[in-house]
């Protein structure tokens, strides 16, 4: 048996408020039309399009890969996802040591991810699976498929736990015990 578990708003805390305003102060945008602007861009970003090119499209104007502005968007980007649910990582804890079987899918760009990987915690996930590396996102049922073959199991030997609705009948669909993760 698997638990796979998403990351952001699972494993994460929703990103902070003021996180999110202090990108726009970066990007120079009201809050609001960041914030519509970022979701409405994130998709290719997910999927592995370059920080440079996801930046330019929610600021609206061209940037270049070495524009400082694009690292300092990337780093804020990336800690603004790192505040972590310390009840959830006891339970990544108290699996993992019960020898449970953990995996990690993620929508996530790749600086995300090479943080995600980083992370001490992420040990305790013996496949981490991001959009970004596969170029596929949840809730394509392509991506479960990819995953279910990558860990060598059946769709009802895996549970797995996202905050999204869209994305547990996606999985569940496919005969995969999905369980919506509410706080």
């Amino acid at each position: 048996m698997w638990t796979l578990l998403d990351y952001g708003e699972v494993i994460s805390l929703p990103q902070p408020a003021e996180a999110t305003a202090a990108m726009a102060a970066l990007a120079g945008h009201e809050p609001e039309v960041f914030h519509e602007r970022y979701w409405r861009h994130r998709d290719p970003y997910d999927r592995g399009q370059a920080p440079h090119a996801y930046w330019s499209n929610v600021l609206g104007r061209s940037l270049g890969a070495d524009d400082s502005l694009v690292a300092r968007l990337t780093e804020a980007d990336v800690a603004s996802w790192s505040h972590l649910d310390p009840a959830v990582l006891r339970e990544i804890e108290e699996s993992a040591g019960g020898h449970r079987r953990l995996a990690l899918l993620s929508n996530a760009p790749e600086p995300l991810a090479a943080a995600i990987d980083a992370a001490p915690w992420a040990a305790a996930f013996s496949h981490r699976f991001y959009s970004c590396r596969l170029a596929l996102a949840k809730p394509d049922t392509a991506i479960f498929e990819k995953v279910l073959r990558e860990l060598g199991a059946e769709p009802a030997e895996v549970t797995f736990l996202d905050d999204r609705a869209v994305n547990v009948d996606a999985a569940a669909a496919l005969g995969i015990n999905a369980v919506l993760f509410r706080r």
